[in-house]
């Protein structure tokens, strides 16, 4: 039976791609000519390849595997390369470095499957098949988010992550930090943050709200371990963003410094409850000065153009009851409580502005957040359209098809997930980042999409992987892509799933 084409076993497919006669062999005196400033990209080659094929790939001036930047290649963009594998030689080219990083994910992807082994494959020819590859991603902005707040995760775990995203050609990790159940990023203007709101007493079990199983859960990381993954992610052409919840989802900070609460005098204790809790920040100075200075040190340590603060499900409970809060409803001409919540986020906005980053909240309107912040729309693609009208950039994170804390499919077998909806693989591979209806100007506004994981039901990583694969694959090719035929789709995920496997993924079969 002949082999497939190449671009039927890759994934994301390829723009554009040309099968030729003939393959390439790797050799343990193949060598790299690598052009200035693409010596990046050679050694995550290297580091991809060498555990397996054992391959040195020595630099050389007359190397057979050529990697080269060339700025001229205007039409490529950011991440787009151009690949031509011949019998003799191999050429990957590209504007820009992260481009050339992209393709060597495609080089790894079409060398045989157990290239992608972490130890020795013996007897194995490392082939590629000759072809021609023109390849652009259709949207700027393909990221996933991993809530490690709820259950804390081991900074070697993320990296493994990290190298999951840039097998798949994702380009954001959204890394949720911070929430009512836990805080895991260290501020050394308060160290408490992660000494008491680190730790919870204990964790929920299951939807109904009533069963905790009795085990202390708690976790952060160091600076240095943030700030290497921040470099391990940027060698494999992946951007950390750091999300930092406020004004809502903060109790595990106010479990720290009640003082920044709205009732100074309540301890609250570290959230063991899932959903969302009605303790909040207050709004006076000592907060707003918190807030700055918890925000310069996460920019220190990410460098990352945009800085995720949360923004949604702020429940107005407390505030309307503060006297210090309606203090400064009216001293700031607001007209009422619910002004607080634009005006909190636009004062932390400004912070990250006039810093040179790009404030982003999650939307459950659309047009509830201030001038200039990025939009992750996750509630309706209607507010997707509502903000990109306002001028907002958006991301469309839409739950019903990106949330994959969701169940995969409606059957008794499946693990508890969260409750409310199945969220399958067809309806991942289905989702338009640019929401129906949306006009030219509305279109150009959207930067593409992103999966969330939320791990009040995923305390493990094998269970992470059950969670996110293969339904990542979905959400990568339709993002890299574009729309591409389901059963293409599904011929492609076939062939790609026992890369899963030689990595040890614990898939969902």
């Amino acid at each position: 039976m002949p082999a497939p084409p190449p671009d039927a076993t890759l994934l994301p497919r390829p723009t554009k791609s040309r099968a030729r006669q003939g393959t390439f062999t790797f050799s343990p005196t193949t060598s790299l000519r690598v052009t200035e400033g693409a010596e990046p990209a050679a050694e995550l080659l290297r580091t991809l390849l060498t555990p397996a094929t054992g391959l040195p790939l020595c630099p050389a001036g007359d190397g057979t595997v050529v990697l080269a930047l060339d700025p001229g290649l205007t039409g490529l963009g950011d991440e787009g390369y151009g690949l031509t594998v011949g019998p003799r030689s191999v050429l990957l080219r590209a504007a820009r470095l992260t481009g050339l990083l992209r393709g060597v994910q495609t080089l790894r992807q079409l060398l045989p499957v157990r290239a992608l082994a972490g130890t020795p494959q013996r007897g194995v020819r490392w082939t590629l098949p000759c072809v021609e590859i023109t390849d652009v991603p259709r949207h700027p902005w393909r990221g996933a988010m991993l809530d490690v707040a709820r259950h804390f995760q081991p900074v070697a775990y993320l990296r493994r992550y990290v190298d999951l995203l840039a097998l798949h050609k994702i380009n954001v990790f959204h890394l949720h930090l911070t929430d009512d159940q836990g805080w895991r990023m260290p501020v050394a203007a308060y160290p408490k943050l992660t000494e008491i709101g680190g730790h919870r007493a204990q964790s929920l079990i299951g939807p109904t709200g009533d069963t905790f199983d009795g085990v202390p859960h708690g976790g952060a990381y160091t600076r240095a371990e943030l700030a290497g993954l921040v470099e391990y992610a940027a060698a494999r052409g992946v951007t950390v963003m750091p999300e930092i919840e406020m004004p809502g989802h903060v109790r595990a900070a106010l479990a720290a410094y009640p003082r920044l609460g709205n009732d100074p005098g309540r301890t609250p204790d570290v959230w063991t409850r899932w959903g969302v809790c009605d303790t909040v920040l207050g709004v006076h100075d000592e907060v707003l000065d918190f807030c700055r200075t918890v925000l310069e040190e996460v920019m220190d340590v990410f460098p990352s153009p945009y800085v995720h603060v949360g923004g949604d499900e702020c429940p107005l409970t407390e505030w309307e009851r503060s006297p210090v809060a309606q203090a400064r409803v009216a001293s700031e001409g607001l007209g009422g409580t619910a002004g607080l919540h634009r005006w909190f986020l636009g004062r932390i906005g400004d912070v990250l502005v006039r810093a040179g980053r790009r404030p982003v909240g999650w939307a459950e309107t659309g047009t509830e957040l201030p001038a200039g912040f990025t939009v992750m729309a996750w509630r309706d693609p209607a507010h997707a359209l509502a903000a990109a009208g306002r001028g907002h950039d958006v991301i469309n994170a839409h739950y019903r098809a990106t949330y994959l804390d969701y169940p995969q499919r409606d059957d008794p077998s499946e693990p508890p997930g969260q409750p409310g909806a199945v969220v399958g693989l067809r309806d991942v591979h289905g989702h338009d980042p640019v929401p129906e209806g949306a006009d030219p100007y509305a279109a150009a506004r959207v930067l593409g999409t992103q999966a969330q994981l939320w791990t009040e039901f995923a305390a493990t990583p094998e269970r992470l992987e059950h969670l996110t694969f293969p339904r990542l694959c979905a959400l990568a090719d339709r993002g890299w892509s574009g729309p591409t035929a389901w059963d293409d789709f599904r011929s492609r995920l076939d062939r790609h799933t026992p890369r899963l496997d030689a990595l040890g993924v614990g898939r969902r079969p």
